[in-house]
């Protein structure tokens, strides 16, 4: 078998989500954890290293040096400053392809997201409790695995706010986590989309894996024409910013959405586009540095 390269780049660790999911997306990425990192119930606890190690396979050395340049000049269009990005200094080893998936198993564990929601890997085996929902994914396959708080506060609004026998559009979907919760709720219809072509793969078995029929698709949401009665969208605050109107238009009336991938200090920048678009603020859900609006049209 190949070796693999072992890539530890220093970045701000409220960052890890966006900057995991980039690295899945432009390598042969087979996972990726925080160096000398602490986990409680699979929650990532920041270091003050801020060291992001991913794995990364392939027969020739990728061009790490230019890639990442390039990844990280994409994220500052977007309005991101180099303080909120990380240095993003980099290290490479290549590696023998030993048993490297057990390595970073061993940092996971199962996300006890609330008192009635648990995501738990693959490998674990794990009874559920009475009344408890569980999410069985694979956290190397793609990120939005449930461990990071901006998933866990979209899960908590659907917990919250969700009602069975509604639709649901998720928007960014990922691993299709959220989709695979509304559907445990009780949705009639799920509809999942992301601009990243490689992840439709990963929600579908991951969909599949818990017995679960959701639609998923490459695309965004200015492309959708149907409109839903609950919308996710766990996005960058920049990228919510600009297309707040089109998430608005996929709403029925009286529908309710969860944004999240907010930092506190990017909160008002979102408010400004709920606001722009006669959106009405019903709750405001906080973990750590970040945070998630629940808003309502009409």
């Amino acid at each position: 078998m190949n070796n693999y390269y072992e890539l530890k780049i220093k970045i701000n660790p409220e960052m890890s989500e966006i900057i995991s999911d980039i690295l899945f997306s432009v390598f042969d990425c087979e996972g990726v954890v925080m160096v000398e990192e602490t986990y409680k119930d699979l929650e990532m606890i920041n270091s003050t290293e801020g060291t992001l190690k991913a794995f990364i396979c392939g027969t020739e050395k990728p061009d790490f040096d230019l890639i990442l340049k390039e990844q990280k000049a994409i994220l500052k269009s977007r309005g991101l400053t180099d303080e909120e990005l990380g240095s993003w200094e980099f290290t490479v080893e290549e590696k023998e392809n030993q048993d490297w998936s057990k390595k970073w198993k061993e940092k996971w564990d199962v996300t006890h997201v609330s008192e009635h929601i648990a995501v738990v890997p693959t490998w674990i085996e794990y009874s559920a409790k009475p009344d408890e929902i569980i999410i069985n994914l694979d956290p190397g396959c793609a990120f939005g695995t449930g461990t990071h708080q901006t998933t866990q506060l979209c899960m908590k609004a659907l917990e919250k706010y969700f009602k069975s026998g509604q639709s649901m559009a998720d928007i960014g979907m990922g691993t299709g986590i959220l989709s695979i919760l509304a559907k445990k709720l009780g949705a009639s219809e799920v509809y999942g989309c992301d601009n990243d072509e490689t992840v439709i793969a990963v929600a579908r078995d991951n969909a599949k894996l818990n017995g679960e029929i959701c639609t998923f698709e490459f695309g965004t949401a200015d492309k959708i024409t149907e409109k839903y009665d609950f919308v996710c969208a766990n996005i960058l605050h920049n990228v919510l910013y600009e297309i707040m109107g089109d998430l608005k238009n996929i709403m029925k009336d009286n529908a309710l959405m969860s944004l999240s991938g907010i930092l506190k200090e990017k909160a008002l920048i979102v408010q400004e586009a709920i606001e722009r678009e006669n959106l009405k603020i019903i709750d405001e859900i906080q973990q750590d540095q970040w945070t998630s609006f629940v808003v309502k049209k009409g």
